[in-house]
């Protein structure tokens, strides 16, 4: 197997420093962008393996002359070697019910660890992916790993202000949302500043900077959307290749 790595990533590029993909003579992982890019990786990495080369490196520039108008230009770095497993950011979703389900299901081809968490056990039943039956579902909250993010749809909004300032006490938390209104979310930052928690990080509408629109699938693609920009933003200002 070939891992093929982008090291080096000027101007105008389709992905960044650190993307990789892994090639095998039948089957490729991953993705450094597509188009002739990665077409003219993947020959390069077969090549390597009929001929056992252990490393070698492509600068490519990314024009007409491939066939890409990108106009930046990138160096790849291919070596032989074993996929590591990723660690994906842990996602919590409070509430199995028709928003939640449908969240659930926008998120899991995406690289996250959603979770759907309920006390419900027959809301859980009608969920697809992995899921958690609770009775006190804040206790959750307290173990998340930092950089956790918590989104609570519960069917209960005394509830959804209990987990809402258990979210917001932790402060290391990259996402906390909240299904509602504007005037859920004035409630519930009475509710956190009366026990001197710092409402401020909260997301409440979720997803409604894209539309009003109330179907749950649409508020769950939407949802799906600002947290992933969330958490991109945050792993791209971590990232010492973009500093």
């Amino acid at each position: 197997m070939i891992r093929v790595r982008i090291t080096q990533a000027k101007g105008s590029t389709p992905r960044e420093a650190g993307a990789e993909m892994f090639v095998t003579e039948a089957e490729v992982t991953g993705t450094i962008g597509g188009g002739q890019l990665e077409y003219m990786a993947i020959d390069r990495a077969r090549e390597m393996l009929a001929r056992g080369e252990a490393a070698a490196e492509m600068d490519i520039p990314l024009g007409p002359e491939i066939g890409q108008c990108c106009g930046g230009r990138v160096t790849l770095a291919l070596d032989r070697a074993a996929p590591t497993p990723e660690d994906h950011p842990d996602v919590l979703i409070f509430g199995a019910g028709h928003v939640g389900r449908a969240l659930a299901v926008a998120l899991a081809p995406l690289p996250v660890n959603a979770t759907l968490i309920d006390q419900r056990p027959e809301e859980l039943a009608r969920a697809t992916g992995p899921t958690r039956l609770t009775p006190l579902p804040e206790a959750e909250i307290r173990a998340a790993r930092p950089g956790s993010s918590v989104i609570i749809l519960t069917h209960d909004h005394a509830l959804d202000f209990l987990l809402a300032a258990e979210a917001l006490a932790r402060r290391d938390l990259a996402y906390v949302g909240m299904i509602g209104s504007a005037t859920k979310r004035a409630q519930c930052v009475r509710f956190a500043r009366q026990r001197g928690i710092d409402p401020a990080p909260l997301v409440c509408p979720i997803g409604a900077g894209f539309s009003r629109d109330k179907r749950p699938a649409i508020i769950a693609a939407f949802t799906a959307a600002e947290l992933m920009a969330r958490l991109t933003a945050s792993s791209l200002n971590k990232d010492p290749c973009n500093s």
